[in-house]
């Protein structure tokens, strides 16, 4: 790990605010030249601190309002089971992020669909896609955080 200073602190955390900066606003804001500031935003695409840049979308606007995270426990933990699990998921454009875990569950799934229903699709379509021993889900009721900015520390 390389130690990050003061500037590239700043960089990436205005870049986790608003990956649409132009080089211009972004220099500006963390008070180096254009110059310095595009070879140090290069060097950190280079050493693969920043994995690439997105537009954030609201959920609601298109039509997948309701947030699930999906609790699965399964009995199978062979090689065979996990790649049909991981083909599974991955071909599911509702779930968005998939999480093995330990303690008492396996794994823990977020999905983003829009409404009781369409989970039930979406778990429908799950099930047979690969046999699980026990799924359960919680429907989120509010967001109270939930951002896409990790916290950034003198090492990356």
């Amino acid at each position: 790990m390389k130690k990050i200073d003061e500037f590239d602190r700043r960089i990436l955390e205005e870049l986790q605010q608003d990956g649409s900066l132009s080089i211009e606003s972004l220099a500006d804001k963390v008070h180096l030249s254009r110059n310095a500031c595009w070879r140090r935003l290069r060097a950190l695409e280079e050493r693969g601190v920043i994995t690439g840049r997105v537009a954030l979308v609201d959920p609601e606007q298109i039509g997948c309002g309701l947030s699930v995270f999906i609790f699965i426990r399964t009995a199978n933990h062979d090689p065979d089971w996990l790649e049909r699990f991981r083909t599974a998921v991955v071909s599911l454009p509702e779930i968005t992020g998939v999480h093995r875990t330990s303690g008492e569950l396996d794994y823990v799934l977020k999905a983003r669909v829009a409404d009781v229903k369409s989970y039930d699709r979406l778990y429908q379509r799950l099930i047979a896609k690969v046999p699980l021993s026990d799924v359960t889900a919680s429907f989120v009721m509010e967001d109270i955080k939930d951002t896409t900015a990790l916290p950034i520390v003198g090492t990356v």
